[in-house]
């Protein structure tokens, strides 16, 4: 699995090579690796839908750290999303992208990176893993939605989604950090597994995590009210908003809501703000889509209205909302993918989304109309499509629950369905209808290569509604991780028809209902203006909040003094870390010296800092400087540590130098105003203090280790016969960190580098008597 990952990125990297050929080659050879993984992924769903399919890769095991991935049914159903729709977008954009286009070359590599960290993401079983590839994500969403950065328009949405879903990001961390030690582990399939036995202790601080980690889902799926950036990110090429916002990237909070819901949906502080956020999400977005022109953003609408019915199901429900869950997202994903790609292809055919200017393209372009009708009755909730199967079944497990937390959800996704059937039949419309007074718009047919794709998505979302025992099976396997609420809650399946009942007539009532609001659009899209209620604008208040409070702190705190700013550092060092270390250290029961030596040396050390800051010369106070880092280096030396004292010789004597041909260019004497004695004496008092806070706490912490690190173990073992040295610290440097060793010298490298400048510099002005140094460019310079 780790392979899979690493080969998307290592054939990411050379697509720029190839697409200097041409770009359409570059999406071709894109699209294999996707269509690879998901054979791969099929080849190994009877696994998946078994025991699972695991693997672990050790990266810090001394430390516990590990990369652990593993396949099993909800893994399986995202990687048809992830893969295989990723590998039809891919086929589109080589249609989408014309030959001179400055855009294609990046998002192939970067499309193809995204479809690897993705894949990373739905199969890790790790939380740490799962936080890297989810923060990875973010990154190459804000480089696509953000292309070559010379739009603002795209630059701030690029902006407005990093900054959202990093924000939920950093929260999840937190909350899986929380998670994780509550646990005692950080393998998802045994927390969860821990959670379903009611074996995780903790209290709070689980309640503290879950709320963290949904802070973190929520903005990734565009929950209420961090939804603004799913819109705003329609700038992207068409080929980007159909993968990332449509099949992919926005459902990976909904995933980590389904992957952690069997071990505490039973919880009120999970299902609770799920419900909540997800039905308010579902209504928000279902009654936003209907007051859009621009198809694109339509559809993004209808993808922000889908993701809150998504999240419910998988957050606040039993096994047959599992069941609706997996129907619903391999659902959303068949019929919105097609949609977007239809959209790219009205753009590329007419040079126009705007459904107002938008007609008669059903008989210009029937094929294509065709395909996007079957996908929107998909959306809708139409049989025999897949959406229906799934519609039918989130109906059914609420209606099943009953009591008023059952109905409650009910009808409310049952409202959230009459906006979807309404934003449906205006999508439809919009792009095909005929509208009254205007002309027929001409166009040019698209390419196959922008036709097939649709197709063969939209005939996925009848296929899987046909076939339902398939669907069933694969959701089935999932919602087995539940336990059933009783023997007819156990025995419901995925179908196209169970029969008369509630759960028939609230579908028959959300497509109903759906095309009368239809039928009264005009009067909707007023009413859909006046909200009192505007997340975007709460955004932009925000961020222009914060951008003011940073610049009253930073007028506050910066105020251009020396003194001020190392005051700050210390007393914010005595504050914090002063208290925690008299609370909770331990003073070693350790002698004041060793050895004999260590004395005169420390005494010198003393005294030089002492001399430092009563001296009024700058290069006095160097050379006192210089005596403290040789007076060290001896105290290494009397510990036996002959390396590192050389190492702290070398620096102290090439510091030495350095400042030695800086001072040249300053004033000898610090300054010629003294200071009143009260600011002296509070400096001193500060200084003082801080230095006995700094020394005590470095005594504690040395004393705290009573035992050689777990770390170094290996070193001490692996330095006789693996490096041949008898001395560890020189196996250290030249052997087992010797890539650090490399970056050090380069380093000292450009140290000298500067040294050397100097001096040339000294001898140019000595040259062509530039006059610095002398006493009269000493008072120009003290003014």
């Amino acid at each position: 699995m780790l392979a899979l990952v690493v080969a998307h990125l290592v054939v990411a990297l050379v697509l720029p090579l190839l697409s200097a050929r041409g770009h359409r080659p570059a999406f071709l050879v894109a699209a294999v690796l996707p269509a690879v993984t998901l054979v791969w992924a099929l080849a190994h769903a009877g696994a998946a839908l078994g025991p699972g399919v695991s693997e672990s890769v050790a990266w810090a095991p001394t430390l516990g750290l590990e990369l652990a991935f593993r396949l099993d049914a909800l893994s399986l159903a995202m990687i048809v999303l992830v893969s295989g729709l990723g590998a039809l977008i891919l086929v589109y954009s080589a249609g989408y992208f014309g030959p001179t286009s400055e855009e294609a070359t990046r998002s192939a590599a970067l499309l193809l990176t995204f479809a690897g960290v993705m894949l990373g993401l739905v199969l890790a079983d790790d939380l740490l893993t799962l936080y890297v590839f989810w923060e990875l994500t973010s990154i190459t969403s804000y480089l696509l939605v953000g292309q070559r950065g010379d739009k603002r328009e795209g630059r701030r949405a690029a902006l407005q989604a990093l900054l959202v879903t990093v924000f939920g990001g950093l929260s999840m961390l937190l909350g899986f950090v929380l998670l994780g030690e509550a646990a005692g582990t950080y393998r998802i399939s045994e927390i969860v597994a821990m959670g379903r036995a009611g074996e995780i202790g903790g209290g709070g601080m689980v309640s503290a995590a879950l709320l963290l980690i949904l802070v973190g889902a929520f903005t990734k799926s565009a929950q209420l009210p961090f939804h603004p950036w799913l819109p705003a990110a329609m700038v992207a090429p068409t080929p980007v908003s159909a993968y990332l916002h449509a099949a992919s990237m926005v459902k990976a909070g909904v995933y980590l809501v389904g992957r952690l819901a069997p071990g505490f949906s039973d919880l009120a502080v999970w299902w609770v703000p799920i419900a909540v956020a997800g039905i308010g999400t579902m209504l928000v977005g279902g009654w936003r889509a209907l007051a859009e022109t621009d198809l694109k953003r339509v559809l993004a609408f209808g993808t922000v209205s889908q993701l809150g019915f998504l999240m419910v199901l998988f957050g606040a429900g039993g096994r047959i909302s599992a069941l609706a869950g997996v129907a619903m997202l391999l659902a959303h994903g068949l019929f919105k993918a097609p949609l977007f790609m239809a959209v790219g292809a009205i753009d590329h055919a007419t040079g126009t989304r705007d459904l107002r200017q938008l007609s008669g393209l059903r008989h210009a372009l029937p094929g294509l109309a065709a395909a996007a009708v079957l996908a929107a009755a998909s959306m809708a909730g139409l049989p025999p499509m897949l959406g229906f199967l799934g519609k039918e079944a989130a109906f059914e497990a609420f209606l099943h629950e009953g009591g008023v937390r059952g109905w409650t959800i009910a009808l409310g996704l049952l409202l959230g369905s009459v906006l979807t059937a309404a934003y449906s039949a205006r999508f439809v419309w919009g792009a095909f209808g005929r509208k009254r007074g205007r002309d027929a718009t001409p166009v040019h047919p698209p390419g196959r290569l922008l036709t097939v794709p649709v197709w063969l998505c939209a005939l996925g979302g009848l296929a899987t509604g046909l076939a339902f025992p398939v669907a069933d099976a694969l959701a089935g396997t999932y919602a087995a991780q539940y336990v059933p609420a009783d023997a007819e809650a156990a025995e419901y399946h995925l179908a196209l028809w169970h029969g008369l009942g509630l759960p028939l007539l609230f579908s028959a009532v959300a497509i109903g209902g759906g095309l009368g609001v239809h039928r009264l659009r005009r009067q909707v899209k007023r009413l859909s203006r006046r909200t009192p209620f505007d997340a975007q604008a709460g955004y932009e208040n925000t961020v222009a909040g914060l951008e003011r409070v940073a610049v009253v702190v930073t007028g506050r705190s910066q105020v251009g003094s020396l003194p001020a700013y190392l005051a700050t550092i210390l007393a914010v060092v005595v504050a914090l870390i002063g208290p925690v270390t008299l609370l909770m250290g331990t003073w070693p029961a350790q002698p004041l010296y060793h050895q004999v030596a260590q004395v005169p040396l420390a005494v010198a050390v003393m005294v030089a800092a002492l001399a430092v800051v009563r001296s009024r010369r700058r290069f006095t106070a160097v050379l006192l400087v210089g005596v403290i880092g040789y007076g060290v280096g001896g105290l290494f030396v009397v510990e036996g540590a002959p390396d590192l004292a050389l190492a702290q010789f070398l620096v102290e004597t090439l510091s030495l130098v350095a400042f030695v041909f800086v001072l040249r260019r300053l004033p000898a004497h610090f300054t010629g105003k003294p200071t009143r004695r009260r600011s002296q004496w509070a400096k001193a008092a500060l200084a003082t203090v801080g230095g006995v806070v700094v020394a005590g706490v470095a005594v504690v912490l040395s004393g705290a280790r009573v035992g050689p690190a777990s770390a170094s173990d290996d070193f001490l073992a692996l330095a006789p016969d693996g490096a041949g040295a008898d001395n560890v610290i020189a196996a250290i440097l030249v052997d087992f960190r010797a890539l650090d060793t490399i970056g050090e010298i380069g380093v000292l490298f450009v140290a000298a580098a500067g040294v050397a400048s100097l001096v040339l510099a000294t001898r140019y002005d000595r040259r062509h008597s530039s006059g610095q140094g002398s006493p009269r460019h000493e008072e120009d310079v003290l003014g």
